[in-house]
């Protein structure tokens, strides 16, 4: 459905009025596309006291394909090295290097702050540190016209190399719905792409919840970067799963992922592994607790959180998923912040998130495997586009950019995740919802 507040916001007439009213002013967001692969702009590269990483970080973000300066009058992007910063002292250089150029910052730019984790060997640093993520957020809420504003932490053992594919994603038309968010690496090994126009070529990925609305856009996305890609939705849904694998080259499975049999069915249609799995199958059953029959609480447990649980046990248990493979889970805001009416649903996204934090590290260690999630916000799809008027205009205003997210905004961070230089990013929970004012 059509935002036609965004696109009233955009005629002079509107801006006017909105202005007038005090209204949100939503910016229309850049995001990719064939023509667009890049922002538009110099990438400014700064740094907060001094670093041990300057001259590597300065290899890394010469990967983007944007021209990286010291000083520039209207840069696309700023990255912040505050990697160097170990006390609260230490955080007033953080404000002298942002402070002259916040307002340069091109419409549709992009702020990364690069930190380090907090530890709890030191807690100075530890204060500073932390301190870093009550700025981004802020700043998050502050910058507007469809800029964002993150901070990534680099391990402390770690090199900027890692960072390399994380950088690529932030500071890429691809991050448009993303902001206010804290990215930790881990000191795994990135892995290589050989070829960035198309960092899939060779991988076999399969997308659950597939036939429409987010599940085909993840799949398109995959098959755009070059993937073979194995869709699958429940029979029911099988024609328009068919239409989407035809459009996009892609094989079809109809396959309810509930079925006892599902893991050994996906293995079979993968008979030389699977590179890429994204859980992204999902059903809402909503009605307050005191309304809820024990059978809508059951359905959705078992669709979003259960048969994630054991078709990943199993495919890792039989070796389906190759070396160097990716799992990417679907959560959603309401896990993290709750909803009401959706206490069974709220439940089971909360549990995928469990399921990334706890799983994440083990896989890695054991299976050469990463596992993250998105958590999407409003997203502007069939569903969202049922519920009622002024709900769904809430859901769209209330986050920093002040207006709905696309499928495409999802696709996009699954597709980073799922490459194989994202090695380092691992049990990471991303939030694609243009920093929803709800939860953390």
């Amino acid at each position: 459905m059509a935002d036609r507040y965004l696109h009233l916001t955009g005629t002079a007439p509107g801006r006017f009025l909105t202005r007038r009213l005090g209204l949100p002013q939503p910016a229309p967001l850049r995001r990719w596309t064939l023509e667009t692969p890049r922002l538009d702009g110099p990438l400014l590269h700064l740094t907060a006291g001094t670093s041990a990483i300057r001259d590597g970080l300065a290899k890394a973000l010469a990967t983007t394909g944007l021209t990286v300066e010291t000083r520039a009058a209207r840069p696309a992007g700023i990255v912040l090295d505050a990697t160097g910063v170990t006390s609260a002292r230490g955080l007033a250089e953080v404000h002298a290097a942002l402070h002259p150029v916040v307002r340069s910052l091109a419409p549709g730019g992009r702020i990364v702050v690069i930190g380090t984790p907090p530890t709890v060997e030191d807690h100075h640093q530890a204060a500073a540190q932390q301190a870093l993520e009550g700025f981004v957020r802020s700043l998050g809420k502050e910058v507007g016209r469809g800029s964002t504003v993150q901070l990534l932490r680099l391990p402390a053992d770690g090199t900027s190399e890692a960072a390399e594919s994380t950088l690529h994603f932030l500071l890429s038309p691809r991050s448009a719905y993303v902001s206010g968010q804290v990215i930790e690496l881990t000191s795994a090994a990135p892995g290589s792409v050989p070829d960035r126009s198309a960092p899939l070529a060779g991988r076999t990925a399969l997308v659950t919840g597939a036939a429409r609305g987010i599940g085909a856009s993840v799949a398109s996305v995959l098959a755009r970067d070059g993937a073979r890609v194995i869709v699958l939705d429940v029979p029911g849904a099988q024609d328009d799963l068919v239409r989407t694998a035809d459009r996009l080259g892609a094989t079809a499975l109809p396959l309810d992922i509930t079925a006892p049999d599902a893991a050994a069915r996906i293995a079979a249609a993968a008979p030389d592994g699977l590179d890429v799995l994204v859980h992204n199958a999902g059903i809402t059953r909503d009605r307050r607790l005191a309304n809820m029959p024990a059978e809508r609480w059951a359905q959705v447990i078992e669709v979003n959180l259960d048969s994630v649980l054991r078709t990943t046990d199993e495919l890792l248990a039989s070796g389906a998923l190759n070396r160097g493979g990716r799992i990417v889970a679907t959560a959603s805001i309401a896990g993290i912040a709750g909803n009401d009416g959706q206490t069974n649903y709220a439940a089971s996204k909360a549990g995928v998130i469990g399921l990334v934090r706890s799983l994440g590290p083990r896989a890695a260690a054991e299976h050469g495997v990463t596992v993250n999630a998105v958590a999407p916000g409003f997203i502007e799809t069939r569903m969202t586009a049922a519920v009622p008027f002024l709900i769904r205009e809430a859901g769209r205003r209330m986050n920093s950019l002040s207006q709905g997210g696309l499928p495409a905004d999802v696709a996009e961070a699954v597709a980073w995740f799922a490459q194989p230089d994202s090695g380092a990013v691992n049990g990471q929970v991303l939030r694609v919802c243009g920093q929803s004012l709800l939860g953390a």
